[in-house]
């Protein structure tokens, strides 16, 4: 990283899934994080998060260099509730405004953790989009996008191709129902949720290369519209 970076801080805030999770990267790392895994509260739980990791950290967001929000595809809730707090955090301190794909986050995370089973090995983040519909991107193992972000229903069939050429690395909170779907022998799973721990190169190379959000006109990558669900009255 340039030495620029290194004092760099940057607020990363991850709420397009179950995980409502909030980070501050300084010196190129990170150094403090809240999350929280329930899914329930992150409308309440990202301004606790925030106000505790900068009162912690000694800061103010006058003291931040820029804010960073998980840009989706995800929750549709969620990603609303994390780029109205990013996009209030960036006008009233004044400070630019980061998208992080949340499919790229977490191949970073996995790449991170070192849990590539082979160098050739590709990620296939799945963020679940209720049944056997995930959000999906295949990535190389150094976080590189190999093909565009898609909603895929998962079958015995999904991915075939690319399992018959190489190892596929599944992840997300989308992978472990399609673990028993996905039996080829280059099928590999591991446990990686959502995290802003996960947003913190992208993040970084974004802020060095000066690319930011309008943050007047920014909206969440949702992927697909947003279908209000309402239960059946009972018989």
């Amino acid at each position: 990283m340039p030495d620029r970076l290194h004092s760099t801080s940057i607020l990363l805030i991850e709420t397009g899934t179950a995980v409502c999770s909030v980070a501050l990267a300084s010196h190129a790392r990170i150094v403090s994080l809240e999350e929280n895994g329930d899914g329930r509260a992150h409308a309440q739980l990202v301004a606790v998060f925030i106000e505790k990791i900068l009162r912690t950290q000694r800061l103010a967001p006058c003291d931040l260099s820029a804010v960073a929000v998980s840009e989706g595809p995800g929750s549709y809730t969620g990603l609303r509730v994390g780029v109205a707090t990013a996009k209030g955090l960036c006008y009233a301190a004044r400070k630019p405004l980061i998208a992080v794909n949340s499919l790229r986050a977490l191949a970073q995370l996995a790449i991170d953790r070192g849990l590539l089973p082979s160098p050739d090995c590709l990620i296939a983040p799945l963020i679940d989009a209720r049944r056997m519909e995930v959000y999906t991107a295949l990535f190389d193992a150094h976080a590189t996008p190999r093909t565009a972000t898609t909603a895929e229903i998962i079958t015995a069939d999904s991915f075939a191709a690319v399992l018959e050429r190489r190892p596929v690395l599944f992840i997300g909170d989308g992978a472990a129902k399609c673990r028993s779907v996905l039996q080829h022998p280059n099928a590999c799973f591991a446990d990686v949720a959502a995290s802003a721990a996960g947003m913190l190169r992208p993040a970084l190379e974004a802020f060095e290369a000066q690319r930011f959000e309008d943050v007047a006109y920014f909206e969440p990558f949702y992927l697909k519209s947003f279908v209000a669900t309402t239960k059946k009255a009972a018989e």
